[in-house]
């Protein structure tokens, strides 16, 4: 993920490890040392991962107890819509926060901006920072501090059913031109449509600002971009592929719907992350998992990028069990447990060290996003990066049902960010 918004909301927490009920914010461990300094007491984790994720995390999170025999963890697995909200709630109430989190990357700099985060820097947290990648340092970095440890890195990048594509007589498009043409021959000898668009989900606008040329702001300068003409470019692409009827979309639960249409091959491509691949391959249009391609996201008319995403681990700056929460840290971004993930779930490690091991050397995934993650976009990683999103959200629902123009939207973006960034231009 997930990346931007990624992830659809969901109503409630689910207790994963704890057989009974346990304290957030570390509980019985105090300072988390025991006799001789072994640690002990509790780490309640909250893991982001979504369905087909989580049981592969949970399993590594018992590893840790295995580890650290008078460590418990408790494990909750909490729906990436609800996250961010019910961990400021947490965070802020100075109750109920867990000891680490699982932080999409735009988030670390706003929880630190608000106090909510522990530094790491010179904690056990941080181990051989060198095998780090260094894109994937970027966002755990807020005012000269480190508030996080890499944990995956990811972008997007555009899955399609080979079948339906060889079916249709057409090639992998390598622009949203290419696949606005190529939708007609799709829909007429496969009755499937082109493209899932994601029209609830502002990160999925991303590859269509990149690909003109467009960006959400300039961080080092200052300067708001959204309103420029790649902006109005880029509302008007989405727009164009929706009436064309190329694109289908929906302002809610994009996330399985989405997967949903792709899984049963009522769409031939659709955007996404290397988060999606074991959902994907789910479903009965990739029984033959070589049924499932990946290429980078098409291009816009001047360029072609996706965003760099991906998760970090933050401990709780309120954590009555820091040391704990560290070594935990340590070992969930450690080369191993980071193989272990890139084999079981595909997702792209942060240490470069892991893309030397044969297995995830070889992975299909791993060969082609590892090349697009290291000329992905980096987002501005300040405070603020994660609010930027909800504009565009509002303004994307506007054009797509009519309400407003593309010009419309990009200015009343622009308007908002300005709003919400006092010293912007």
């Amino acid at each position: 993920m997930r990346r931007g918004i990624r992830g659809a909301t969901a109503t409630a927490l689910v207790a994963g490890l704890a057989l009974a009920a346990t304290a957030c914010g570390g509980g019985d461990g105090g300072s988390g040392g025991g006799s001789g300094g072994e640690l002990s007491g509790t780490v309640t984790f909250w893991d982001t991962s979504n369905d087909a994720e989580k049981a592969t995390y949970r399993k590594l999170a018992e590893g840790f107890q295995k580890e650290h025999p008078k460590v418990h963890v408790n494990y909750v697995n909490v729906p990436f819509g609800d996250a961010n909200a019910k961990f400021k709630n947490a965070a802020g109430g100075n109750s109920g926060a867990p000891d680490v989190m699982r932080t999409e990357v735009a988030w670390t700099a706003d929880f630190a901006n608000l106090g909510y985060l522990a530094p790491l820097d010179n904690t056990p947290a941080l181990d051989k920072t060198d095998d780090y990648l260094p894109q994937a340092v970027g966002s755990t970095k807020f005012k000269g501090k480190t508030y996080a440890a890499p944990q995956v890195i990811d972008t997007l990048g555009l899955f399609y059913n080979k079948k339906l594509l060889k079916d249709a007589g057409v090639e992998v498009p390598k622009s949203f031109a290419e696949l606005a043409t190529a939708a007609k021959k799709i829909k007429a000898k496969t009755g499937a449509t082109a493209l899932y668009l994601r029209g609830d989900d502002p990160y999925w606008f991303l590859p269509y600002l990149y690909g003109e040329g467009g960006d959400m702001v300039d961080a080092r300068d200052k300067v708001v971009e959204i309103d420029d003409g790649a902006g109005v470019k880029a509302f008007k692409t989405i727009k164009s592929l929706v009436d064309s009827k190329a694109a289908v979309t929906d302002a809610t639960d994009g996330q399985e719907n989405q997967l949903k249409a792709l899984k049963d091959g009522t769409v031939a491509m659709a955007i996404d992350g290397p988060w999606d691949i074991e959902g994907a391959r789910a479903g009965k249009a990739f029984k033959d998992k070589k049924n499932l391609g990946v290429a980078p996201v098409p291009g816009g008319s001047t360029a072609q990028g996706s965003p760099q995403g991906g998760w970090n681990l933050s401990v709780y700056a309120g954590s009555k069990n820091l040391q704990a929460s560290y070594a935990f840290v340590k070992y969930m971004s450690s080369a191993t447990v980071q193989r272990q993930t890139n084999e079981k779930l595909s997702l792209l490690p942060t240490r470069k060290s892991v893309y030397e091991v044969p297995a995830v050397k070889s992975n299909e995934m791993v060969q082609f996003f590892k090349p697009a993650v290291d000329g992905a976009v980096q987002r501005p990683w300040i405070a603020e990066g994660n609010s930027l999103f909800e504009p565009v959200k509002v303004q994307m629902n506007k054009v797509l049902t009519g309400a407003s123009s593309p010009e419309q939207a990009a200015k009343a973006a622009g308007d908002a960010y300005r709003k919400l960034l006092k010293d912007y231009k």
